[in-house]
């Protein structure tokens, strides 16, 4: 595949160690998902708030989409922005070492009720989420031309932080260390912020460079990306105080969930644009990429359909309908792009810093710098599709049916994140005996 590079910064582009970091250790986390589902089965899926539900929910949000978006951030800003993260690899560093460690507190805290492991989740969540935001922000800052892509970051960076502090102030209440009201309230509202406000700006805005470039798909309209990420962050701002207001009792129920239908309808306008713009495409022949954003956009108008049904007074007493919502977001949306967007981030990463190495050295003919379709095969990222499909079909079904489904989706989500991960490090592999190669090449010169 030929990438343009006229519109990137490609100089500014961190070492490849800070991105593939966060990219290798996102998987793992994801096999401790699936782990949790085969040791705990239906249990998960009894209730959002059971305990090991919240350790499953902490894990891929945290450790499987955090860590990716993390990583990809520190990557694409000085990429597309050409506005380099400030000391990128202590940053990096940090940052990883310590959402790793707070990541893993917070589901064993989940897990066995320890206090203590919840004050080591806090501390260091909270500490790793202050430098990556204070470290992204600076970044962003320095941007005196921004477009549609970086104000989409910055917004999304916003509602990071807004995720952050309330989770922090959820988590302080469910340890015990302050007395907290509105635990409900809050903890749908931190919910709402993280998948609607984090994830789904920032893939949004990303989505206006990603999707043209790697896709080869027309542009996205101006009228979208002028607005829609304004309008949804706005639109969480105003939904906030709103359900805060539910929960104590001074509005009825239909308020907030009225209002939080405008972005929903904001995310199906953005999934039926991308969907179009990939009918478009001037490269007919479909990819791993494309299919899984494909599944992504389609179930976000699933979601929206889903969302409404819950709203009736037949879905009412109906605990699978949110747990089922639940599993569409994170796992059928966000874990879909995400996962998509890493197999043409980790090759092109690779690629680039190959080619980069070999122009250097003047090794052309001397040394072959293998392509992203050579770094990452289709054979292999096929059968990651196949699982990754697999295992969103069985947890459709877990919610209605517990056992087997919870204990089938538990063993293809491990599949499925064993797959990525294989993938990952088969192209970090390929990379690091490129360079060895390029290395030698050097000193016999």
């Amino acid at each position: 595949m030929q990438v343009s590079r006229s519109s990137l910064s490609l100089e500014q582009a961190p070492p490849i160690s800070v991105p593939f970091r966060f990219f290798i250790t996102a998987p793992i986390f994801g096999l401790l998902a699936a782990l949790l589902l085969l040791v705990y089965g239906p249990e998960i899926l009894i209730s959002r708030w059971a305990p090991a539900t919240l350790a499953l929910t902490h894990l891929i949000t945290l450790g499987f989409l955090g860590m990716i978006m993390c990583g990809a951030m520190m990557q694409m800003l000085p990429v597309l922005a050409g506005s380099p993260v400030p000391r990128v690899k202590p940053v990096a560093t940090a940052v990883h070492g310590l959402l790793t460690i707070g990541t893993l507190a917070l589901a064993a805290g989940f897990l066995s009720g320890i206090t203590g492991l919840f004050h080591l989740a806090l501390s260091t969540l909270g500490l790793g989420f202050l430098i990556f935001i204070i470290a992204i922000s600076v970044a962003l800052i320095r941007i005196r031309t921004p477009n549609a892509t970086i104000h989409g970051m910055r917004l999304a960076i916003a509602s990071l932080a807004t995720t952050v502090i309330l989770g922090l102030t959820i988590g302080a209440g469910f340890s015990g260390m302050t007395s907290l009201s509105q635990l409900i309230p809050l903890t749908d509202i931190h919910l709402g912020w993280g998948i609607l406000g984090w994830i789904g700006i920032l893939v949004i805005g990303v989505a206006y460079q990603v999707v043209p470039m790697f896709q080869l798909t027309p542009e996205y309209p101006q009228r979208l990306t002028g607005s829609l990420s304004w309008v949804l962050f706005a639109a969480l701002v105003i939904w906030a105080p709103l359900y805060l207001a539910w929960g104590s009792g001074q509005l009825p129920k239909w308020v907030p969930d009225t209002w939080i239908l405008l972005p929903t309808i904001g995310y199906t306008l953005f999934a039926g644009s991308t969907l179009w713009l990939q009918h478009k495409r001037r490269r007919r022949v479909s990819d791993i990429t494309l299919l899984f954003w494909r599944t992504g956009m389609i179930l976000i108008a699933a979601c929206l359909l889903l969302w409404l049904t819950s709203l009736t007074p037949a879905a009412k007493n109906q605990p699978a309908i949110p747990l089922l919502l639940g599993i569409w977001l994170l796992f059928g949306i966000a874990a879909s792009v995400t996962n998509g967007m890493l197999y043409k981030i980790v090759p092109f990463l690779a690629w680039f810093h190959l080619q980069n190495r070999q122009v250097a050295l003047m090794s052309m003919g001397k040394v072959k710098v293998p392509n992203m379709k050579e770094l990452m095969p289709d054979r292999l990222t096929q059968r990651q599709l196949y699982a990754h499909l697999a295992t969103l079909f069985l947890l459709t079904l877990a919610p209605f049916w517990p056992n087997p489904f919870s204990y089938l989706a538990g063993l293809g989500l491990g599949v499925s994140c064993a797959l990525l991960l294989l993938n990952i490090l088969q192209a970090t592999r390929r990379y690091q005996q490129v360079n060895q190669e390029l290395s030698d090449f050097e000193s016999s010169r």
